[in-house]
């Protein structure tokens, strides 16, 4: 069997970032998952890259369907934003290896559905410091700006990825982004060393 690779950290901890980067690589040729949210797209994400956008009533259809793997919903200042993924024929775990990226919470819930020999974490830390600027200079290249939302992330990754909810969901190994292709490299060999060779 095949495995998911599962990145994940808080806010503005170069995830997204290491997430692009290995996609780029050939030597691993990791398939992918498009996520789902309600949340409005931000300019530059695209429809269908980015994520599947959709609204309330679109979520409520696929949970009827019986399609939904895991559901994170966020009280923000704009109201409720969902995101989640859903069983939709992206997955093929019998003949490829996929690169994910998402929360803690939502890797426990895949690693639930597909089984906790099919999940491989990739934790990415880094200083909150550094995390809450680079926070604050993507912001200001939005278009409107969504300060108060940012604030309101930052916080909630303090509880959302507690050492006791990190230690619940069985992570042992973290990977620090002080320097990325440092911790890139770091990535590779847990990669490698977490691949089925066929």
């Amino acid at each position: 069997m095949s495995r998911i690779f599962y990145i994940m950290g808080k806010s503005s901890s170069g995830k997204d970032t290491i997430y692009r980067k290995l996609l780029e690589e050939k030597e691993f040729d990791f398939h992918t998952l498009v996520p789902y949210t309600t949340r409005p797209m931000r300019s530059r994400e695209k429809n269908g890259e980015d994520y599947f956008f959709t609204d309330e009533e679109g979520l409520c259809r696929i949970r009827k369907e019986g399609r939904l793997i895991e559901l994170r919903s966020y009280q923000t200042v704009y109201g409720i934003w969902n995101y989640f993924t859903v069983d939709d024929g992206q997955i093929d775990l019998a003949n490829y290896n996929y690169l994910m990226v998402g929360t803690l919470e939502s890797y426990r819930a895949v690693r639930k559905y597909f089984g906790e020999e099919a999940l491989a974490p990739v934790l990415i830390e880094l200083d909150d410091g550094v995390r809450l600027q680079r926070a604050l200079d993507r912001e200001k290249l939005q278009e409107n700006p969504k300060y108060a939302e940012m604030c309101r992330r930052f916080l909630a990754d303090a509880e959302d990825f507690s050492e006791s909810k990190i230690r619940e969901a069985g992570i042992e190994r973290r990977f620090q982004n002080d320097v990325l292709e440092d911790c890139l490299e770091e990535i590779r060999d847990y990669i490698r060393a977490n691949t089925d060779k066929k």
